[in-house]
């Protein structure tokens, strides 16, 4: 088997980065806000305390996103990289730290999501304005979560009742004729909590087709509507005895090129008006119980459907040419508890059920399957010492079971200087279309099954956080996504810098990737293939500075080259490196209005996420907002 490091000019900006801001460290201004984080250990541990490798995004972050898209949002985070088939809420796919869109899990309010055909979930089909917080844990986390958690978890918190009665109201243009509008309520009256909202956006669009000598080239704009609402209603049974009933739906359209197969009414790209209408339905009820002061409980009742369905009409009359559907459907149910042992060490133990169904216009051989998981951890919390051992079990009804771990440990080394690192195993079983898509599924796919290690450095004080991390991922029997071939060995390398500092008004946000996604195959022509649309550096920088009633802010992103399959013909291309600066301002205009303004792309840049996929040029987009 071969051996492999990771790149030696990582080591040095680690070093680099560690000198630099423990230097800066000495001076530090105001203080940055503590928080508290779930994902990363499924119960509540503050961010100090965390060994994973997390990021949080905040409400305040996502007030200042305008009409970004959740995968706009997720991809300025560190080690995120994202792939879009054009436009503002065209098919989106995740990567984090090199992993492939299907190989991160998505969890709304702790219930999973996603395809089971495609794989990943339809990240463009969450509305921003419908998010509370959202938690991004890098790293295998099956011994956790289960299968498909190989690049990381991905949780994404709706809002939730408010212990005053809070309401406002959201309105916002800009350009391709994008309009945005929203609303939220949200309370508590006695044992009642609620919250309510809605969502609308639609826009004209661009043309996504960027290669005229595509068969599926159509030089017209594609353009996109959504509608979402989300409601929740909690119950304060008794002391300690809460229950939770959340639903989430999203419904979209969008234009794409294409025409359809088969093709009753000889229609081409030219002549065909084709819609693709995904919807995104969540439910779960929940009951958390304090039963004693060291032991509390939950129990999830979740489902979700996860709908994609592609219709196909004639531009001249709206005749319809017919369409595909391609449906999952889940359940899960799960129940876990956490004692406290010892004042602060915490021992969980979980059980979980669930299933996924397949409803789709193509034929699958097989089209359904249930996994039955049983997890245990130990958290240990001993200054300057914490850990995480964690112990896992899934039964999967087509491959049998399959025995994960993960084991993570953080030692103080200095106050505020955390030394972390972390080891662990994941599985993946193949997606319905990788085993039984005409064409092109193989039923002879077996599970992907990965060990993955990581190391680093954490600094976390008032107004300063740090990070160093370098991981290392080998995925045994790598599915490659675009060829379905199944090769011996996937090897996701890397490693992630980032910074927060705050001097006096002004907070700097940076961040540095370098990831380097491969696979090995004894067959192969090519013994040493590069990952597809993940590039080997990322640089970020976001500033903000508060003047009065004034946010004034600026994120840069730099992108190195990527590589492509070819939009004609066999081979690949290389995607050219690009950048884009985004500005924006807030000003409130009093204690109950609030006016935003977001310029991206303010240099107008020309790129491609995807192959033969153009994305928007320079946008303007401009909101007001009333908080009564």
């Amino acid at each position: 088997m071969k051996t492999f490091t990771v790149d030696a000019r990582l080591g040095v900006l680690v070093l680099a980065m560690a000198s630099v801001f423990s230097v800066a460290a000495q001076t530090p201004p105001a203080p940055l806000l503590g928080e508290t984080v779930i994902t990363a250990t499924r119960v509540a541990v503050p961010l100090t305390q965390v060994i994973a490798d997390v990021t949080v995004i905040d409400r305040s972050t996502l007030d200042k996103a305008g009409q970004s898209t959740l995968g706009d949002v997720l991809a300025q985070q560190p080690a995120v990289q994202w792939t879009s088939s054009g436009g503002y809420r065209s098919t989106t796919g995740i990567f984090l730290r090199g992993a492939s869109s299907s190989q991160t899990l998505y969890l709304v309010d702790g219930v999973r999501i996603g395809s089971a055909t495609a794989g990943g979930a339809s990240v463009e089909n969450i509305p921003l304005d419908r998010i509370e917080r959202i938690e991004i844990v890098r790293g295998a986390a099956s011994a956790l979560y289960g299968p498909d958690a190989v690049g990381g978890v991905v949780q994404i918190f709706t809002r939730g009742p408010s212990d005053t009665p809070q309401w406002s109201a959201t309105a916002g243009a800009g350009t391709y004729g994008q309009v945005q509008s929203g609303f939220t309520g949200r309370g508590r009256s006695g044992m009642w909590g609620y919250s309510l909202g809605l969502s609308q956006e639609r826009g004209n669009g661009i043309n996504v087709s960027a290669n005229p000598a595509s068969s599926s080239y159509n030089a017209d704009r594609d353009g996109f509507s959504s509608t979402s609402v989300d409601a929740r209603l909690t119950a304060d049974l008794t002391k300690g005895q809460l229950l939770t009933l959340g639903v989430t739906q999203s419904d979209m359209a969008y234009g794409f090129d294409a025409t359809p197969f088969p093709n009753p009414l000889a229609l081409t790209a030219a002549t065909t008006d084709a819609q693709a209408k995904p919807r995104l339905e969540a439910l779960h009820v929940k009951w958390d119980a304090q039963w004693l002061p060291q032991w509390k409980s939950s129990v999830l009742l979740g489902k979700s459907s996860e709908q994609f369905v592609s219709a196909y009409y004639r531009i001249a009359d709206g005749a319809f040419a017919g369409d595909t559907r391609f449906n999952t459907n889940r359940t899960q149910v799960r129940w876990q508890n956490d004692v406290t042992v010892w004042d602060k060490d915490v021992v969980s133990v979980g059980v979980e059920n669930q299933s996924e169904v397949v409803d789709s216009s193509t034929v699958y051989t097989v089209s359904e399957r249930t996994i039955h998981g049983v997890m245990g951890s130990y958290a240990m919390n001993r200054a300057p010492w914490n850990a995480l051992l964690v112990l896992r079990r899934d039964e999967n009804s087509q491959f049998g079971h399959f025995d994960d771990w993960a084991l993570s440990g953080g030692y103080l080394l200095v106050p505020s200087l955390r030394a972390v690192a972390s080891m662990g195993t994941s599985f993946q079983a193949p997606s319905f279309n990788q085993l039984y898509y005409p064409g092109f599924g193989k039923p002879t796919l077996l599970p992907q099954m990965n060990r993955a290690s990581e190391l680093g450095l954490k600094y976390q004080q008032e107004a300063l956080r740090w990070s160093a991390i370098a991981y290392y991922n080998e995925i045994q029997g790598f599915i490659d996504p675009a060829t379905n071939a199944q090769s011996s060995l996937g090897v996701l390398r890397g490693g992630t810098l980032s910074a927060e500092v705050e001097r006096g008004d002004t907070r700097y946000t940076m961040s540095y990737d370098y990831a380097d996604p491969k696979s090995y195959s004894q067959t192969a022509a090519s013994n040493d293939l590069r990952l597809m649309r993940v590039a080997y550096n990322v640089a970020q920088l976001r500033i903000s500075h508060r003047v009065q009633a004034f946010d004034i802010f600026g994120e840069f992103k730099y992108t190195s080259d990527r590589q492509d399959r070819k939009v004609i013909g066999s081979g690949i291309d290389t995607l050219p490196e690009y950048s884009t600066l985004n500005l924006g301002a807030t000003w409130a205009l009093g204690k109950e209005l609030s006016l935003l303004a977001r310029l991206n792309n303010a240099t107008d840049t020309q790129y491609m996420l995807a192959n033969g996929y153009n994305m928007p040029g320079r946008n303007l987009f401009v909101s007001l907002t009333w908080s009564p």
